[in-house]
């Protein structure tokens, strides 16, 4: 499998028969060890390295699981733990958990920290987070909607709220699988510009439609399903009274 040994840091260096392989393997899994109950561990000896600068429950407690069901071990490495470009260098780092650990997982501020973190490194580097993209997330959403549906391909999902790691990451999966998608962001928290470049090139090839706009009532017409995200991500809690202000009207409830 040329995926074996791959870094995951965005779904845009993926093909869309990458991504359906990554989902068929996370189903299959998911139907063997969790529904079934069947002990599957090809992870026996394998340690993974957790690096967190942004705390978080869900990511760390699925990914330190994740291992241990697969039969390995996770370490966890929280910000007071290590400091990625401050005490040592990201490069001194990478070579050094690269010399201790079999992959690498880092949920960071910088998508540049990734970068280098995966270019220093010997082992595979996978995104937990950073503050551009979230491919993990996207991947788990994207499942449990193939999951519901039963396909993916022609879905239309509507996004409401801001314009962030989560949608450009949406982006990147709706267009590589051919889904449509419609999202409305405030005014002033559109996506990153080239990102939706990049995506409406991609989406052109799949037939999938990817459409931007501020009007989240016409953005939800029709859609399969509404996807949302929070409105003050860790590190802008400065900005929450403005956001709240802002981003009033982008609320996905009942009406």
């Amino acid at each position: 499998n040329h995926l074996v040994g791959q870094d995951f840091l965005s779904l845009r260096y993926f093909t869309s028969d990458d991504i359906k392989q990554f989902l068929w393997t996370a189903k299959d899994l998911k139907t063997r060890i969790k529904d079934n109950g069947e002990v599957f561990q090809p992870l026996t000896g394998k340690t993974a390295a957790l690096i967190f600068q942004k705390r978080s429950t869900r990511t760390r407690l699925s990914t330190e699981l994740g291992m241990a069901k697969l039969g390995g071990h996770a370490c966890f490495l929280g910000p007071d733990d290590i400091h990625l470009g401050v005490n040592e260098s990201v490069k001194d780092s990478a070579r050094v958990l690269a010399g201790m650990a079999d992959i690498i997982l880092a949920r960071v501020y910088g998508q540049d920290i990734l970068d280098e973190l995966a270019k220093e490194s010997q082992v595979p580097v996978v995104s937990g987070l950073s503050d551009l993209l979230h491919p993990l997330q996207i991947l788990a959403d994207l499942l449990t909607l193939q999951e519901h549906f039963g396909y993916l391909k022609g879905l239309k999902i509507a996004w409401v709220g801001d314009g962030n790691n989560i949608l450009h990451s949406l982006m990147y999966g709706c267009a590589k699988l051919g889904i449509n998608l419609n999202a409305a962001t405030p005014k002033d928290y559109e996506p990153d510009q080239n990102i939706t470049a990049e995506a409406l090139k991609t989406a052109q090839k799949t037939g999938a439609s990817i459409v931007l706009g501020n009007d989240p009532v016409k953005a939800a017409h029709q859609a399969n399903v509404v996807v949302t995200d929070t409105w003050v991500s860790m590190g802008q809690e400065e900005e929450k009274k403005k956001r709240l202000k802002d981003f009033a009207g982008y609320q996905v409830n009942e009406k």
